[in-house]
């Protein structure tokens, strides 16, 4: 049986979640479809102004699903480092996303979707955000409820 390290403080593990989210290029979202068929799938995203920016294509599933629900949960890092956060969501038209977001995931990601027609912002702003790293963290683990950090 292995050791774990001790728990994080709760300032700790905020620190921790925001460099990680600053740090992490690639997300996992979920949705669901009108009639609850379950998605999952990997994308590109910025950590700016407390939202998660990401850009797909407009006919991807995902945006057809998150366009209907508006919700999501997102899950940044690893299983013994993760992020989870629940989020409502905005599909943003390419030109509606406010230009310093968008530059903001042109400069961390290297590419730039902005003026691609087929592809829209997605926009998610967490209102509640789960941190822990092993067993020992799980009873701390709600850093942020209702749109406020706790910490």
């Amino acid at each position: 049986m292995r050791s774990l390290p001790p728990p994080r403080e709760a300032g700790q593990r905020k620190k921790d979640a925001l460099r990680l989210l600053a740090a992490e290029e690639d997300a996992w979202v979920s949705s669901a479809s009108p009639d609850g068929a379950p998605t999952l799938v990997p994308l590109s995203f910025v950590w700016h102004r407390e939202r998660l920016v990401m850009s797909t294509k407009r006919t991807n599933a995902t945006v057809r699903n998150l366009a209907a629900r508006g919700e999501s949960r997102v899950a940044v890092g690893t299983t013994r480092d993760v992020v989870l956060a629940d989020c409502t969501v905005e599909v943003l038209a390419n030109a509606a996303l406010p230009q310093d977001a968008a530059d903001a995931l042109a400069t961390k990601l290297g590419w730039n979707p902005r003026g691609r027609e087929a592809w829209v912002f997605l926009r998610f702003t967490p209102h509640r955000l789960l941190v822990w790293r092993e067993e020992n963290e799980l009873a701390g683990r709600e850093l942020m409820r209702d749109g406020a950090w706790r910490v």
